[in-house]
């Protein structure tokens, strides 16, 4: 009959040093997660709030931390160093803390969107044509989600840029071919507002942060539980001798 409680104690810090590896390889998709979600929100960073850029250099800095981490995790299995091996495990319960923070933070953020952005959407679109970062922001952002204004194209009206009910020309869709003067219309503006299509966009780039935050947190239970094991293996291994 196999003895299950052997194999864990022969082969636990093989296990662990194979888990080391995967943990490596969560350390590299986090930062991937960190830096595309940071990329991603430094588009559009005069209508954000700062709050989606600390997540995001959150998650970078723990996976730049899951380097150093594993380092003690292969130096404790492979010494089968009861002291590294702790060590290991304090550090990974630290780690799983800070990712279920960026999770919950992830989830705040995804339902508070539609709040952030109609704030700062609000604010920003009386300093159109005024301020250059935020006319450049609104621009873009009107152009890639094919939207105009925060809930349609009247909220331009209330804009001092807006004279005799114009419109900020990235809100139509410029004819191929167009040239000279192109003046868009409110017959052929985009109808949905920013908010929502904006709002959508953003959502969905928090997701990945909250799914990377919370689902690497799991991962990290394994390695806890390997290495407190192995923790506990060396400790009774040198009590017996």
């Amino acid at each position: 009959m196999i003895d299950c409680r052997k194999l864990m104690r022969d082969y636990s810090r093989y296990i662990l040093i194979v888990f080391n590896f995967f943990f490596v390889l969560t350390g590299v998709v986090i930062i991937s997660v960190g830096v595309s979600a940071k990329a991603y929100y430094n588009e559009f960073d005069d209508l954000l709030n700062d709050k989606y850029f600390y997540v995001s250099d959150l998650l970078i800095v723990i996976g730049a931390i899951i380097f150093i981490i594993a380092f003690f995790g292969c130096c404790g299995a492979l010494k089968e160093n009861a002291c590294l091996t702790t060590t290991f495990s304090t550090l990974l319960v630290i780690i799983f803390i800070l990712e279920a923070l960026v999770g919950i933070s992830g989830i705040v953020l995804r339902h508070k969107t539609e709040e952030f952005l109609e704030h700062s959407m609000n604010q920003s679109l009386s300093l159109y044509g005024n301020d250059t970062e935020i006319t450049e922001t609104w621009d873009l952002v009107q152009t890639q989600m094919k939207c105009c204004g925060i809930t349609n194209y009247t909220d331009w009206f209330t804009n001092k840029y807006s004279v005799n009910h114009t419109l900020p020309v990235s809100c139509c869709p410029i004819p191929h071919g167009a040239m000279n003067i192109f003046n868009c219309s409110i017959a052929t503006a985009y109808p949905e507002g920013c908010l929502e299509t904006f709002g959508d966009y953003i959502r969905a780039n928090t997701s990945s942060v909250e799914i990377a935050g919370i689902s690497l947190a799991l991962v990290q239970l394994v390695g806890i539980i390997l290495s407190c094991y192995l923790a506990k293996q060396i400790r009774s291994d040198y009590e017996t001798v």
